[in-house]
């Protein structure tokens, strides 16, 4: 598995882009993007993904995810066929002139949270399912009016949760990229076996030093965090099928049950078994 970055354009005559049932069930999509996306689908069970957090929603989600976070598309695995709608805004869409206006000031603060990512439920996930379900229908001036209605509802809700463990505010430059895609390339591939920091050090023309204080300040996790918070990851992904705890262990890279668990708990605030009772129930 490969994340990806998505390249995102605004729709002819639009500041973003609108999708409209978009749905690729069958294609595992874990990718990032510089720009913000709501997301809003009905009528499917399906797997949440966003950065360090996995979960499951039943029947409808509405989530909305700041830029450069890691996510999963939602429809993944669904086996209904559900209805989806994804709005998707540069990162400057909020302006400087926007940011400083006082009416706007819930806005702003909605779309710092959206680092984070932010997934909505109860009245206000249905009352805005219905709002983004009309969007296409409208003029572009009258869809902007009204999408900004939105972010200001969803603003003044309290019916939210924050999903990612921490801000994703980082812009890499493009030597950056390139050096993060590459370890992240031998992590998806090579997880299951030990891999050595000075392995990924080479690929990214650093000493092991000097690595290991590069993906710090980039990742904000060392080398062995990160490595072990992807394999909890995966082990997440076979727990949530009909695999057993010490099958997901030994399949994604770790030694011993007792250091998986360990390690597991600390990333996700639960043991496995744990885990996998509660999204079974």
């Amino acid at each position: 598995m490969k994340i990806v970055r998505e390249h995102i354009e605004p729709d002819a005559e639009s500041s973003f882009r609108l999708l409209f049932t978009p749905c690729i069930t069958d294609i595992f999509f874990w990718h990032y993007h510089p720009e913000y996306e709501l997301v809003y689908i009905e009528g499917a069970n399906g797997t949440r993904h966003v950065g360090d957090h996995i979960s499951r929603y039943e029947g409808s989600d509405l989530v909305f995810i700041g830029p450069n976070i890691p996510h999963l598309n939602f429809d993944y695995g669904v086996a209904t066929e559900p209805k989806k709608v994804v709005v998707q805004l540069k990162d400057h869409f909020l302006g400087d002139a926007f940011k400083q206006t006082p009416e706007f000031a819930a806005i702003t603060q909605l779309f710092e949270r959206a680092r984070f990512g932010v997934s909505f439920h109860g009245d206000t996930k249905d009352l805005i399912g219905r709002q983004l379900a009309q969007l296409p229908e409208l003029p572009p001036f009258e869809r902007l009016l009204t999408l900004l209605r939105i972010f200001q509802q969803l603003a003044t809700s309290t019916d939210h949760t924050l999903l990612h463990g921490s801000a994703v505010t980082s812009s890499y430059n493009l030597q950056e990229q390139q050096r993060i895609q590459r370890v992240s390339e031998v992590v998806a591939e090579h997880y299951p076996r030990k891999i050595e920091i000075r392995e990924v050090a080479a690929l990214t023309n650093l000493t092991e030093a000097a690595f290991c204080r590069y993906f710090k300040r980039i990742t904000r996790l060392t080398f062995t965090q990160f490595l072990n918070q992807y394999r909890v990851h995966q082990a997440q992904k076979l727990l949530l099928q009909d695999t057993t705890v010490s099958e997901a262990c030994f399949a994604c890279g770790f030694e011993n049950l007792s250091y998986f668990t360990k390690t597991f708990k600390r990333v996700t605030g639960e043991n496995p078994l744990q885990f996998k009772k509660r999204l079974q129930a």
